[in-house]
């Protein structure tokens, strides 16, 4: 797997169990080069870690609180026991109150595929604030020469003016639906890196959103096949050939691509104010690119 940053756990086993540790709390994140958001993370980053697993582990993850307010984890897209699935107004799993912990503990039986983590608790405000992390169940021995994850994510953040890029720490407001930044990975384009491969092979891209808005992602050069939908192996009738395909919150896609036409090609979300940068000429947001010769 490659996320953002190589920011990824893989757990570590003890007495048949995979542990894992996440921690809530306030972060300082760097999108642009000079330009940082004051959000809430995990792991000292937005978005949090991303956690790998394997069909048939049974896995221990401890979430400390360390926000100023209550917290939970969702598991999103995941069949697990209803007192670990995080939906705490309605489901017998309980908040975490600040300064304590939660051991979720389930067997992972979905199919390899990508899913996501997120609060459930003051949702609209924990969400946009930044409280969210991918879960890919990856098989132990995938034959794919490129596996990557790409989480989409967008930020209104205060006391900035539209049409400018200004350096400094900037605030998120959780409750506007002003967007004015656009990641992937938590960062912006120019300061996102490449998908690199190299001719020949076979690339899956992990795509997920989160947020408010969808986001029609588009790769320039190439088609690709839709593997999985939500974590689901799609039968064969319905991998059709594509060159975008639209997420809505909460959705994942995993796609393959055949490196078969050597260049840098863009990969951006298709909706024009989300590849800018507050509003400014040039590209920015989400945007990155499949990059082999």
């Amino acid at each position: 797997m490659t996320t953002g940053e190589e920011n990824q756990l893989f757990g570590v086993k003890k007495n048949g169990r995979k542990h894992f540790e996440l921690i809530a709390e306030p972060v300082q994140q760097e999108i642009l080069e000079g330009v940082f958001i004051e959000g809430w993370g995990y792991n000292g980053s937005i978005p949090g870690p991303t956690l790998v697993v394997n069909p048939g582990d049974e896995v221990n993850i401890r979430v400390y609180n360390n926000l100023p307010e209550s917290t939970s984890v969702h598991w999103h897209g995941l069949d697990i026991p209803e007192k670990v699935d995080g939906g705490i107004s309605v489901q017998p799993s309980p908040p975490i109150e600040p300064g304590d912990y939660y051991d979720y503990q389930f067997t992972i039986i979905n199919a390899p595929g990508a899913h996501l983590y997120h609060t459930h608790y003051n949702s609209m405000k924990q969400q946009m604030m930044g409280l969210v992390g991918g879960l890919i169940i990856k098989e132990e021995n995938d034959p794919i020469d490129h596996d990557y994850f790409l989480l989409l994510q967008e930020f209104a953040l205060k006391d900035v003016e539209h049409g400018s890029v200004e350096k400094g720490s900037f605030q998120v407001d959780p409750h506007s639906h002003a967007f004015n930044y656009f990641t992937i990975n938590g960062r912006c384009f120019p300061n996102i890196p490449s998908l690199e491969t190299t001719k020949g092979d076979t690339v899956r891209i992990r795509l997920a959103s989160i947020g408010h808005s969808p986001h029609p992602m588009h790769l320039h050069g190439h088609q690709f096949e839709i593997e999985n939908q939500d974590g689901n192996p799609l039968p064969e009738a319905m991998k059709m050939q594509r060159n975008s395909i639209t997420l809505s919150p909460g959705e994942t896609f995993d796609i393959l691509v055949k490196t078969n036409n050597p260049g840098n090609w863009p990969l951006h979300c298709h909706t024009p104010h989300h590849m800018a940068n507050n509003g400014t000429e040039g590209h920015g947001g989400m945007m990155t690119s499949l990059d082999y010769k």
